[in-house]
């Protein structure tokens, strides 16, 4: 049971026809309904990124995940969306998220992506211009600005989301490891 409740109107929401990625989240945003002005406005803003940004699913959903890992959040970690499918993310890419500097099926845009999101979610103030000039080789201002908030919101939405402990739909190896990973849990597809 999540440690809270999610909105009268989502819990009448029918969910026989979901995916299993699609329920887990149901089940944040079951949460956020609560305050259903801000549920929207945070869907409008990721709607937003996602259509105005140009940087592709692959690398948005390969960022996500490294820093679902470091927020612990074991919906977060468990969910891989379509998009990112169709552009091409499989799990051996989701494997080199453990060590991603190592890993050689990842470009060095995702690599330094990658290290731009790890050091935003676990030493931010180590991000200085040796950081964005070693972005600025693979990225555009627009683009390190979409990163940036992209990361911001995977950061702020998958720790609080960590804290609700939503896991009833959860893959089963996801909700009983002690240190859950992208690269060693379950995983389910979700729209999007």
């Amino acid at each position: 049971m999540t440690r809270i409740a999610p909105s009268a109107a989502f819990a009448e929401i029918p969910t026989a026809d979901l995916g299993q990625g699609d329920r887990i989240n149901l089940g944040v945003a079951g949460i956020m309904g609560r305050l259903p002005a801000v549920a929207e406005a945070l869907g409008a803003l990721t709607d937003a990124l996602r259509g105005a940004g140009t940087l592709s699913p692959r690398l948005l959903e390969l960022v996500r995940l490294r820093i679902a890992f470091f927020n612990q959040c074991r919906s977060c970690i468990a969910v891989r969306y379509q998009s990112a499918i169709d552009d091409g993310l499989d799990e051996g890419a989701v494997c080199s998220l453990e060590r991603p500097a190592d890993a050689d099926n990842l470009s060095a845009a995702e690599q330094a992506a990658l290290g731009f999101a790890e050091l935003f979610a676990t030493n931010h103030l180590a991000i200085d211009d040796a950081v964005y000039d070693g972005l600025r080789e693979h990225f555009t201002e627009d683009q390190l600005v979409e990163l940036g908030l992209h990361c911001a919101i995977a950061l702020g939405v998958g720790r609080l989301s960590a804290t609700w402990d939503v896991i009833e739909d959860l893959p089963e190896s996801t909700g009983s490891a002690d240190r859950a990973a992208p690269w060693n849990s379950a995983s389910v597809v979700a729209s999007g």
